[in-house]
Order: structure tokens, then C-alpha cells, then sequence
């Protein structure tokens, strides 16, 4: 294992913060962990204070996945679908964290529901994080087969976000399962092919050549590391930086 080297500061403007639904579960096999949701948007406040402009995708699998919905039977469209439900009630839940710290937060819906939160209107999102609103994206793309990774590419690229900040239960990208192997090397900077070549698992494949055909690179760090997130701006921490 590598160990980190010291790093230049980053000064982002804008950058897109994508999470799965687990990171919200803590140590439960399901569902929301009140205390976690408050520890992560404890992460994205401290950002935040620092004038940082922050948008936000929550994947739905801590409730429903829609890929194991279709692998039991169900017919894949109406299991996406529901899986992007999931992910409005995780948006939901962090607005509600976020705005107890005092951080103003819209949750900006693919799938219009008006009683809960906003239609996705590109200019009125890039208006509410100009005016230093965290925007959380749910609903995914809005279509089923895609992932709530490849939604976040989208609405990072459509946002003009300078980075992807992916959090993760692991420290970077490793040539294998870290958990499993101890002797797996973390790559401090990796290739958009690289990832795909070696299915190295940072997102998948239509994120990735997403993010590469528009040259926006993905960071991948470690979510359960406290102060993670804002360690990087400062240039601190252990990370992978996923470039062209």
C-alpha cells in the first residue's frame, strides 16, 4: 500500500460529491442511520464553509436496488424506477441534516414530484448554487439503465462542476479488493482507461467515458475517514485522482 504524498492545495469552485445509499446506513444492513446522515452532512458543511459551491448525488441501494430487483424477476424498467424513488427519500433525508446545520439545501428531482421537491431545471439549479445552495440530484437520470453514477457525470458535466468527489468505504483505487487482498497497491492518479480496461470499479463504464470525453476528473476517497472530503481541498489526505 502506498502512502500518500503531499499534495498541492485544490482550489475547486464547484465540485459534484456522489455517495452511494449504504454510506447512510453506518453499521444497519438497511435503511437510514440518522446519526451517519448527520456525520456526512457535518463533511459537506465544512466544505460548504469554505465557499465552495456543492452539488450532491445519493445512490438508493440502503433501500432498494433496481439491478437485485430484476435479478428476483421483476421487470427491470419498473425496478429502475424504483430505485430512483429511493434515491428522492436519501435526498430527502440529507436536506433535512444539511439544513439543520444552517446549510440552505434543494433537492432537484429528475422525476417531477412538486409536493417534495423541484423539477430539474438546469438554470434554476446552477442559479441556486450560485446563490451557495447545496443542490442534491435525485431521481437519477430519470431513465431506467442507467446508474446513479452516470447521473451524477450528467448533471456534473451540465453544472460545469471542476471535479467528481466519489466517497467510498476505501481510500482511492486499488488494483484489487483491498478488503480481501493485503497486498493491493492504491494508485495515487489513474487513466479514465485504465479504469476501464482493468475494470478497476471506480464507476461504471458509461460514467467513466462520460467523464473522460468531457475531461472531468474523479476523486475517490475514503467517506468514513472524518475531515476526508475537506482534507483534500487543503491538499491532505489519501486519495486516487481519476484523469485523462
Amino acid at each position: 500500500m502506498t502512502s500518500a504524498a503531499p499534495q498541492e492545495p485544490h482550489t475547486f469552485k464547484r465540485v459534484m460529491l456522489k455517495i452511494s445509499g449504504e454510506a447512510l446506513m453506518g453499521d444497519q444492513g438497511f435503511g437510514l442511520h440518522p446519526p451517519t446522515v448527520e456525520r456526512i452532512a457535518q463533511e459537506v458543511k465544512s466544505v460548504h464553509d469554505l465557499g465552495v459551491e456543492i452539488c450532491m448525488v445519493i445512490g438508493g441501494g440502503n433501500i432498494f436496488r433496481g439491478l437485485q430487483g430484476s435479478a428476483q424477476g421483476m421487470e427491470r424498467t419498473t425496478a429502475d424506477y424504483m430505485g430512483m424513488l429511493a434515491t428522492v427519500m436519501n435526498a430527502l433525508a440529507m436536506q433535512s441534516a444539511l439544513e439543520g446545520l444552517g446549510v440552505f439545501t434543494r433537492v432537484v428531482s429528475a422525476i417531477p414530484m412538486d409536493q417534495v421537491c423541484e423539477p430539474y431545471i438546469r438554470r434554476r439549479a446552477v442559479r441556486h448554487l450560485e446563490k451557495k445552495r447545496v443542490c442534491i440530484f435525485a431521481a437519477g437520470t430519470g431513465n431506467p439503465y442507467f446508474t446513479t453514477d452516470t447521473a451524477a457525470t450528467l448533471r456534473a458535466n451540465e453544472m460545469s462542476c471542476e471535479a467528481i468527489f466519489k466517497g467510498t468505504k476505501v481510500d482511492g483505487v486499488y488494483d484489487k479488493d483491498p478488503v480481501k487482498f493485503d497486498d493491493a497497491k492504491r494508485f495515487d492518479t489513474v487513466s479514465y482507461d485504465q479504469v476501464l480496461a482493468q475494470r478497476l470499479g471506480v464507476m461504471d463504464a458509461s460514467a467513466i467515458a462520460l467523464a473522460r470525453d468531457n475531461n472531468l476528473p474523479i476523486i475517490v476517497f475514503s467517506l468514513d475517514e472524518p475531515g476526508g472530503f475537506k482534507g483534500i481541498l487543503a491538499g491532505e489526505g489519501t486519495y486516487t485522482k481519476v484523469v485523462g
